[in-house]
């Protein structure tokens, strides 16, 4: 395979790694920056801080990390289609260089308000990165290749969190001294992104179809593929261009208007909410400070190929429930061997997590749509995810409290409910074009054309007689 695929891959999941980061890189030194808040507080008003106010700074402190989230994932769309893939992945780490900053500073300024605007900033930027990665990823990758591909940028996002977790150890980053340099260490990812990028091709996608660059294509494309035989490639995405011309530019509404984009919408929205309503947040809250996410859990990279996204998705949901069954229980039995069933319990959830629900609905939701209605899409998808989070992340402490050990009773009935749901609506798309794959669902829509049928396991897959 071409080193000019791995290399513009590579340098693209670097998003993914600063998204990772700063996710988990406010959890390890949590009672080192509450006490930077009391002294800070009491510096300004002589007067130590009330326990409710230090609660309320240090949940908006992580909250508003997702907020920004939200921000960010719906502006995807403003980006991609006016700057190009490449270069709104550029342009995005202005964010991550002034986050840097705010954080990095915001000791030597004594204000935790800089802290808390800089993780609003770098939000926003992962916001971004969530949608700029998957989509520039899906769009550089061969067909062969691209659900593969597709799950590297999960295992950026945990790549991301297992760094923020060893260098938050005290003896490391995560003391007194030396957080600020934690949270300001996104500067040094970007930097090395910024050097990289320009190096990289633009989308092939992106210059034929909203471009219409058709050489510049091509000539992308054989460096891409490392071959002169693009041919077969370039035909398909000029009849993906030719379809995009009968369809206007796609909207956020018209997403959930038109009926041929409904159904993959709602399956994208859903399969983003498996991910963050699954309890892996929870689990994460409760193993704080363990490195779980490199637990040692199974690869999916090359697996996604072989077997598809939809079986993968299944186990993944499944195994969670039936983990998250024992947690219960070892939770509420309290014998002390039963620790031992919850240590278990909560490396197989997270195990699990990452065979399904963490790579692949952030990949499939590109897949689901054709070059018009992808940002748009994205953007969609990247805001449920980043709500559900933000959900999550405020109110399990409260539920917690109420529920007590049977809290993941929650998240089971919640899984049960993913997997009835995918196994019933969620296509595969493995080894389909885009084109095949919009055509199914302007099939199943009641749109299809005969030019455009969808391959019969597209269809067999989603629960259809395939047509005769």
């Amino acid at each position: 395979r071409s080193s000019q695929l791995m290399m513009a891959v590579g340098t693209a999941v670097i998003g993914s790694l600063q998204f990772g980061y700063n996710t988990g890189v406010i959890n390890a030194p949590q009672n080192i920056i509450e006490s930077f808040y009391n002294e800070t507080w009491s510096s300004r008003f002589s007067e130590p801080i009330p326990q409710t106010t230090l609660t309320a700074l240090w949940s908006l402190s992580v909250a508003i990390f997702s907020v920004g989230g939200m921000l960010g994932s719906f502006s995807v769309g403003l980006f991609v289609n006016r700057f190009g893939r490449r270069n709104s992945m550029l342009m995005a780490n202005v964010l991550a260089f002034i986050s840097a900053i705010f954080m990095g500073f915001s000791k030597l300024a004594a204000s935790f308000e800089m802290l808390t605007i800089g993780r609003l900033i770098v939000g926003v930027y992962s916001g971004l990165s969530t949608g700029f990665v998957p989509m520039y990823i899906e769009e550089i990758s061969p067909t062969s290749l691209r659900g593969a591909l597709g799950t590297l940028h999960q295992l950026g996002v945990v790549i991301g969190i297992l760094m923020a977790q060893i260098f938050g150890i005290e003896s490391i980053m995560g003391n007194a001294s030396l957080w600020p340099l934690l949270l300001g260490f996104t500067l040094l990812p970007a930097v090395l992104q910024c050097v990289l990028l320009p190096l990289c091709p633009e989308s092939p996608r992106y210059l034929l179809i909203n471009c219409n660059e058709e050489s510049k294509a091509r000539s992308v494309l054989i460096k891409l593929r490392g071959t002169d035989e693009v041919s077969e490639e370039m035909e398909e995405m000029k009849e993906e261009s030719q379809q995009m011309m009968k369809e206007k530019k796609v909207t956020i509404p018209e997403l959930f208007r038109a009926p041929m984009y409904r159904q993959p919408i709602f399956v994208a929205i859903m399969l983003q909410l498996s991910q963050q309503l699954s309890g892996i947040n929870a689990v994460s809250q409760m193993s704080k400070g363990e490195p779980l996410e490199g637990s040692g859990s199974p690869d999916p990279l090359f697996v996604v190929e072989r077997m598809g996204r939809r079986p993968l998705h299944l186990i993944g949901l499944m195994g969670m429930a039936v983990s998250a069954v024992f947690l219960t229980v070892a939770m509420a039995l309290l014998l002390k061997w039963m620790s031992y069933i919850s240590i278990v319990a909560i490396f197989s959830f997270v195990a699990f997590f990452e065979i399904g629900p963490g790579p692949i609905p952030w990949f499939i939701v590109a897949e689901l749509f054709s070059q018009g209605p992808r940002p748009a899409a994205i953007a969609v998808a990247g805001f449920s995810n980043w709500s559900a989070n933000f959900l999550v992340g405020m109110s399990f402490q409260y539920i917690e409290q109420l529920c007590g050990p049977y809290v993941f009773i929650i998240f089971t009935i919640l899984l049960l409910g993913f997997f009835v749901f995918t196994y019933f609506k969620v296509p595969e798309t493995k080894g389909c074009t885009f084109d095949e794959i919009a055509a199914g669902f302007r099939q199943s829509a009641g749109q299809g054309s005969d030019k455009y049928s969808a391959p019969e396991e597209f269809n067999t897959l989603r629960g259809d007689e395939p047509d005769l």
